[in-house]
């Protein structure tokens, strides 16, 4: 059966087929994706009213990609206190906040406590908020300092009140750009297994990858793949979203970015690639509003939340340190011919 017998189909595809997928005309790829897309969602498009908090800055391990963590390339360390991030919280809960999204820096100061206390305030003072917090490579990073297992610290953070698990520290799964873009940081099988005991506790994670740096096309596919077995194996994971690489502000070199079609492509290709993950994210801050809407067509659909305020990506470049208001949102999926449906952060359709 030839590649494009298999996409009428539906077949699953192989490395080497995912790999050919980047060699098709893009309007033909994104109408094979769309397909898919149509099929499971409508013209749906979801979004949800959160808000991100970054807590600390001060990092132990030192990532090329990164703009965010105090370095030369960020001389201001920080961290709050859970004072203000529980203000942080209040303030938020008024503008209709759904949930709080926790990521920060591999901080050696803080303590697991002191990341335990703060979910377990949250959600104290606000029951019905979703706690979505650390990411694989923080989990990793608390268990090797306080010489605890992945199941010790997944357990932990279950008892102090987090929901879900967000996607972030994937990064690129293949060993050698790993090595070079964020050496000693979770490695792509201690990864994979941190989320394999998450789903095994019954709960849901996200998946992400960084791309359009140094890995190569093959290195994509190969990262989709593992996922897909990883999902084949727990089906925890919710939605799976291709971070777009921000190039300011750090230490990789990155020339070559990648064009709008490419990163198309790469929607697109992971929409037919991921046929056991259920939703595609156009994660509006790394690609631009845009391109996010833009990519609805090409197999994605969701652009993530109003997010309120954002250090990580901007730190980097991206334009969405103040986030987005809900009503501009509503409006711009409208106008681009798609239905806005306001989602929970398992995805649950609210209004």
């Amino acid at each position: 059966m030839n590649l494009k017998e298999k996409l009428e189909n539906n077949e699953r595809l192989t490395l080497e087929e995912g790999l050919a997928l980047y060699d098709m005309d893009l309007l033909e790829l994104g109408a094979y994706a769309s397909q898919i897309r149509e099929k499971k969602f409508g013209r749906k498009t979801y979004y949800n009213i959160n808000r991100h908090i970054n807590p600390t800055n001060i990092c132990k391990d030192v990532c090329q990609f990164c703009a965010y963590s105090a370095s030369r390339k960020n001389p201001q360390p920080y961290t709050l206190s859970h004072e203000e991030i529980l203000e942080t919280v209040a303030n938020s809960v008024k503008n209709g906040i759904k949930e709080v999204h926790i990521v920060s820096a591999h901080n050696p100061e803080t303590g697991l406590q002191w990341y335990l206390d703060v979910f377990k305030k949250i959600k104290t003072q606000f029951p019905d908020i979703h706690v979505k917090a650390l990411t694989a490579a923080e989990i990793h990073f608390l268990s090797q300092e306080y010489d605890k297992s992945y199941e010790e610290i997944i357990d932990m953070m279950i008892e102090n009140g987090v929901d879900s698990m967000p996607g972030g520290g994937a990064e690129i799964f293949d060993e050698k750009v790993r090595k070079k873009i964020c050496g000693g940081k979770v490695s792509s099988e201690q990864w994979l297994k941190i989320h394999e005991l998450w789903h095994k506790k019954g709960n849901k994670s996200n998946a992400t990858m960084l791309f359009g740096h140094v890995e190569s096309r093959e290195n994509r596919i190969d990262h989709m793949i593992r996922l897909r077995n990883l999902q084949d194996k727990t089906g925890g994971i919710n939605a799976f979203i291709p971070l777009v690489y921000q190039k300011e502000n750090n230490f990789l070199k990155v020339k070559d970015f990648p064009t709008a079609q490419e990163i198309l492509k790469t929607f697109a290709i992971s929409r037919i690639m991921l046929d056991n993950i259920p939703n595609l994210k156009a994660y509006w801050v790394t690609s631009t509003v845009n391109l996010a809407l833009v990519a609805q067509e090409f197999g994605a659909n969701d652009l993530d939340g109003t997010i309120e305020k954002e250090s990580i990506n901007s730190a980097a470049g991206a334009k969405s340190a103040n986030g987005m208001q809900q009503k501009e949102f509503i409006e711009l999926i409208v106008s681009s011919g798609f239905e806005p449906v306001e989602r929970d952060s398992l995805y649950n359709e609210l209004s």
